[in-house]
């Protein structure tokens, strides 16, 4: 443990506070984000931040404090024990978490020395709601329990009870009535967090505090911790690690995937049936099956004669294709890309300096080490290939990293031996920022090889800062119920990660949904950022038709309805590029302090106009629905209802139950592209607004950015654009509260 305290040192942002056995840095951040170091640790060099740590805020100053020091921010006070307790308080004195002193313990003799083990515990309010940790099925709020730090495919569909995932992080949003903070362990090694919940009033009419204990195998013992509404969280947490990417316009509308499309004939008809049926389809997805014996980087001639062909003859029906990539690379003298990366070096190596060998869907396989700057460089080039194939994106699969041939766990040996940016450490390390550092080296490349366009790329795994280089989906969810109940979990969990664009493979990866099953996760993920049906090679179509009239007809009209929300959606990709807000976020995102909110995660806002409440129970054709606060209207009915409370609502084969807030000015588009402005009338005495972004649909160009107001005024409906005279566009007035 630290030891009794010996004194303190003045720093830029805070200050050094020296135990017997032990050191503090305590540094905070332009904008409010506070580091803790211990034992010298530092913000860099991590994987997290993106751009290096920020400047430190030279007005925050460490001086004495009764029991220890103190350092005071505009937005946050850090108290340091002289025994080794740290505690961050809002400015008003309210705690938010307390860390008690750490522990270490048997160092983990590495080739580069010793890495101790170590634990912290940790106190939050009573309480306390605990989202994020990565992609958990489970939740999104997180109960008691264990949840392990490890990217890991779970070998097949994976249910609510599964963990963990293939996307983990350190991080937690905590949520309470004294204020909400995130925590980030900024440590990439395998690691345990254990929660366990507050209660009120416990024993003797006192609370007992809500609880957390970090567990690490090695590395640092570092982290950040951000003060703040969840807006102004997500707005420092992407400042720091990176603002989201942001994706074509296209990549916004359904996509449709299938492993085993088999032939180019196939991927025509099932275009075709898209056409002929008048519903819109943005891309079509190959899987491993169009490679030639499942070689990254090439092409099934004789299934596949022309792809580039194929590939334009789409594209003149507004259809792109997209190519799975994955990175294991065959062990093949002879092949293009086995032979340039043992040219290059490029390979993981064991202790011997030979490569690693695994197994994976092409058979014997060798593995990149994107953790070297060389490698990245080399791997990026290669999807010039790709591009001249006629591929618009692309998705990671397989990068956990994932090996058949069991080495322990399902991926690479622990003793393997990575780059690490030239500081060189071995897998245990390296692990769970693999599948970052390949989507890195696969956005950067896109980026050299097309510079006029946005990448659109989304990774299977990833780690805190992936949101830079794009998005992320379900992976192998089940097909199900439960399954459908993990989609919503995941996409919003992950939104309160960093990661706002996300979705599931609608219908689940395996088996065969029902017709009522498929049409209720279809009508869920309309909207969703990534709107994509996909299923295994072995668990039947997913085309809308193949699951009877009754249902084509709905999910073509939430089809249609998307398209018609598309201006509204790209506005929320904008926003979550300049401010890190999820396009998808949980119904207390406006109103924290509400504990049945908080509690609530059957529901979820669609930016801050649109609340979906999806149908997740067989046989439902009504649901309640829990309100925040404010007038709310049913999009359909037009009925109003008055928040905070639960309603209950209509939940027909043909829809599921949206409401607008009052007052939200919303821009949708009308069938011949134009834009009109849906204004849900303000309640009496208030405002409303809404806001327009809008550009080339790719491209870095700046964006043009609208802001209207929406008010009423002797007794009609007034809309103002900021700025302007005129509001310049076509408005339709919806609900009648005033």
């Amino acid at each position: 443990m630290p030891g009794p305290a010996e004194g303190a040192d003045p720093l830029p942002g805070g200050g050094l506070v020296r135990f017997a056995r032990s050191t503090l840095r305590v540094r905070v951040a332009a904008g409010g984000a506070v580091f803790c170091g211990w034992d010298g640790a530092e913000p860099e060099p991590s994987y997290a931040l993106d751009g290096g740590c920020p400047d430190a805020d030279t007005r925050a100053v460490i001086e004495p404090d009764k029991d220890g020091w103190r350092v005071v921010s505009e937005r946050i006070t850090v108290l340091v024990s002289r025994h080794g307790a740290v505690e961050f308080r809002t400015p008003g004195g309210l705690l938010l978490r307390r860390d008690l002193p750490p522990r270490w313990w048997d160092p983990v003799n590495t080739a580069e020395g010793a890495q101790p083990r170590w634990v912290q515990r940790s106190e939050t309010a009573a309480d306390a709601a605990v989202f994020g940790l990565g992609g958990r099925a489970s939740g999104p709020r997180l109960g008691e329990g264990t949840y392990r730090l490890w990217n890991t495919d779970p070998g097949g569909a994976f249910e609510p009870q599964t963990d963990p995932l293939y996307i983990t992080m350190p991080l937690q949003l905590v949520v309470a009535d004294a204020g909400s903070h995130l925590v980030f362990h900024d440590n990439t090694w395998d690691g345990r967090v254990t929660l366990r919940d507050g209660e009120e009033g416990a024993g003797s009419g006192h609370d007992r505090p809500g609880g957390c204990e970090t567990r690490m195998d090695g590395g640092p013992l570092r982290y950040w911790v951000i003060p703040g509404t969840p807006a102004r969280i997500l707005a420092s947490w992407t400042a720091l690690t990176g603002r989201p990417a942001l994706p074509p316009r296209w990549a916004l509308g359904y996509q449709h995937s299938r492993w085993g499309f088999g032939t180019a004939a196939e991927v025509r008809r099932v275009a075709a049936g898209y056409r002929e049926r008048e519903l819109p389809l943005s891309a079509l997805h190959l899987d491993i099956d169009h490679y030639d014996g499942h070689r990254v980087f090439t092409v099934d001639r004789e299934r596949f004669p022309d792809l580039p062909a194929l590939a334009e003859e789409l594209r003149g029906h507004g259809v792109r294709l997209v190519s799975i990539v994955d990175p294991a690379v065959k062990l093949e003298p002879g092949n293009a890309v086995h032979d340039s990366g043992v040219a290059a070096e490029a390979f993981v190596r064991d202790a011997q300096g030979d490569p690693v060998r695994g197994v994976v869907w092409p058979g014997d396989a060798l593995f990149p080490d994107f953790t070297d700057p060389r490698v990245r460089t080399w791997w990026g080039g290669l999807y010039a290939e790709r591009l001249t194939q006629g591929f618009a994106g692309v998705w990671h699969d397989m990068n956990e990293p994932v090996s058949f041939a069991a080495f322990g766990d399902t991926t690479l040996p622990r003793s393997a031996r990575h780059a690490l940016e030239g500081r060189g450490g071995d897998h245990r390390e390296a692990h769970n920022v693999y599948g970052l550092t390949m989507a890195r080296a696969g956005h950067e490349g896109l980026r050299e090889l097309r510079p006029d366009s946005r990448p659109f790329l989304f990774s299977r795994s990833g780690w805190a800062g992936m949101q830079r280089y794009g998005g992320t989906w379900s992976g192998d969810v089940s097909t199900g119920w439960p399954g459908l109940r993990s989609s919503l979990s995941l996409v919003l969990g992950l939104g309160l990660c960093g990661v706002p664009y996300s979705g599931p493979d609608v219908g689940g990866f395996t088996g065969s949904p029902s017709p009522e099953l498929y049409l209720r996760w279809f009508q869920m993920a309309a909207y969703f950022p990534f709107f994509r049906t996909h299923s295994a090679i072995d668990a039947g179509h997913r085309e809308p038709w193949r699951f009877g009239p009754k249902v084509l007809e709905a999910a073509g009209a939430a089809m249609r309805e998307r398209e018609r929300l598309m201006p509204y959606l790209y506005t929320l990709a904008h926003t979550a590029r300049r401010s890190g807000a999820p396009y998808v976020r949980p119904v207390w995102w406006g109103d924290p302090e509400d504990r049945k909110l908080r509690a609530c995660g059957d529901a979820f806002l669609l930016g801050d106009a649109l609340l979906v409440a999806p149908v997740l129970e067989q046989g439902a054709t009504e649901r309640a629905v829990r309100l925040p606060r404010g007038l709310w209207y049913d999009t359909v009915t037009g009925e109003a209802y008055q928040g905070p409370g639960q309603v209950l609502l209509p939940a027909p084969q043909e829809r599921v139950p949206v409401l607008a807030r009052a007052g939200a000015v919303v821009p949708v588009a009308e069938e011949d592209g134009t834009v009109t402005l849906e204004v849900w009338a303000p309640a009496p005495g208030r405002d409303g607004g809404g806001t327009l972004v809008t550009d080339a649909g790719d491209g870095w160009a700046e964006p043009r950015v609208e802001r209207f107001t929406s008010r009423v005024s002797d007794g009609e409906v007034v809309v103002v654009r900021e700025e302007h005279d005129e509001v310049g566009y076509r408005v339709r007035v919806r609900g009648a509260a005033f």
